[in-house]
């Protein structure tokens, strides 16, 4: 019995790395799907589209600080910028590195490249060309086979600092 429940055992350990590892494409796909379809949303001005993806009870951190917590809250902050100072813009949103910190759980950086806004918030850094980066750490969790953003925090880049600190000699 002793060497049975060692072989078992023995199995589960030597595949269960296979099964989290063959689950992580399908899941980076599925949070790909959303940063994708929050950048198709941003860009019809679709609040509501925007913000499917965002837990009920999520928190989100703008560019400049302000945080709130709540979909509905994330829905109406969008709505009323999307209507505003950023009525027409165009947004791009970039998936960088995904970490799963377990197969239910990932951490995923985006860069955004935003254009043609009517305004932008005082001293918000902008590129040669007008346009505003960003980058977004996303905290996501899969909740009945489904990912969802728990927390969303947006920082705007310093054209200065774009391609990291400088080198160290």
């Amino acid at each position: 019995m002793h060497v049975a429940l060692r072989s078992s055992l023995l199995f589960l350990a030597a595949t269960l790395p296979t099964a989290v590892s063959a689950q992580q494409p399908q899941d980076r796909a599925a949070i790909q799907a959303i940063v994708q379809n929050e950048s198709d949303a941003w860009n019809r001005g679709d609040a509501k589209a925007f913000a499917e993806s965002f837990a009920e009870n999520g928190s989100f951190t703008n560019i400049v600080g302000m945080q709130t917590y709540g979909r509905a809250p994330f829905q109406a902050q969008h709505q009323y910028i999307f209507t505003t100072i950023y009525k027409g813009s165009h947004n791009e949103f970039t998936l960088g590195k995904v970490s799963f910190v377990r197969p239910d759980v990932a951490v995923a950086d985006v860069d955004g490249v935003l254009s043609k806004m009517v305004h932008v918030p005082p001293s918000t850094p902008l590129f040669p060309d007008g346009s505003m980066h960003v980058r977004l750490q996303l905290v996501l969790s899969k909740e009945h086979g489904t990912w969802q953003i728990d927390s969303f925090h947006n920082v705007t880049v310093n054209p200065a600092a774009a391609d990291g600190p400088p080198p160290t000699h």
